[in-house]
């Protein structure tokens, strides 16, 4: 698709052919947690994601000495030395029955974490690997500008939000906004707004997410924040 080439293009895409990872700095807080259980705050942690295959980690997870180890068929919280302090295989059985408020443990927020993270720092170049399929949708209309839409279906080998999300770019190609299903907490709907771009290496990334719940009229309701993701000192290697 012409349009997926031009976007890839516009944010750096060369140049990120020749790397193999990302690392980058990262704030997590928002509404999602507390209704989970989970206590936020506003400590910066170091994010790993892998550009080729879906892998990702995040230190220090739960104590100094721990990171989250995340793949499509495995979740773990780890020592730095390895050691591992919990660990699951049967990831569809973390979640079976869980609505928006079902209580999280450790195991579910380094999943989330993991697949979330993972997607977001792969974007928009998750949309033309394997399996992925693209089409564009009707143009947006958001204050005076028209975004072009991207509808993406996720092949079921991929851990993602849900398996049909849709991609908001604007006239310089910029992913301005990100729409899903988070399926793993009772499949609610949500607009996340996207924006803060630097350049990195000659890549372009986005270093402000904000996750709202996505009202009847399709637009974000501000109230709702459920997930608030700032982004900083970002490497590729």
């Amino acid at each position: 698709m012409k349009l997926l080439e031009e976007i890839i293009y516009a944010h750096g895409g060369l140049a990120r052919a020749t790397f193999d990872r990302v690392r980058a700095s990262v704030v997590t807080t928002g509404g999602l947690f507390p209704l989970k259980g989970l206590a936020t705050d506003p400590t910066q942690r170091r994010m790993t994601v892998s550009l080729h295959d879906l892998r990702a980690s995040v230190s220090p997870f739960g104590a100094p000495d721990q990171r989250t180890a995340f793949s499509a068929d495995r979740v773990a919280v780890e020592k730095t030395d390895g050691a591992i302090v919990a660990e699951s295989r049967d990831l569809p059985a973390l979640f079976a029955g869980h609505g928006m408020s079902t209580l999280w443990g450790p195991l579910h927020r380094a999943y989330f974490n993991g697949y979330a993270m993972w997607l977001y720092l792969n974007s928009p170049f998750v949309l033309a690997m394997q399996g992925v399929e693209v089409h564009e949708l009707d143009p947006w209309r958001e204050g005076d500008e028209e975004w072009r839409v991207l509808r993406a279906l996720f092949p079921g080998s991929m851990v993602t939000h849900s398996r049909q999300q849709d991609f908001f770019f604007d006239s310089n190609l910029d992913l301005k906004r990100h729409d899903y299903r988070v399926d793993i907490a009772g499949g609610f709907p949500a607009a996340q707004m996207i924006g803060d771009y630097v350049e990195v290496q000659g890549i372009r990334v986005p270093t402000r997410r904000r996750a709202y719940v996505r009202g009847p009229d399709h637009r974000p309701v501000e109230d709702l924040l459920m997930v608030s993701i700032d982004i900083d000192d970002v490497e590729f290697d």
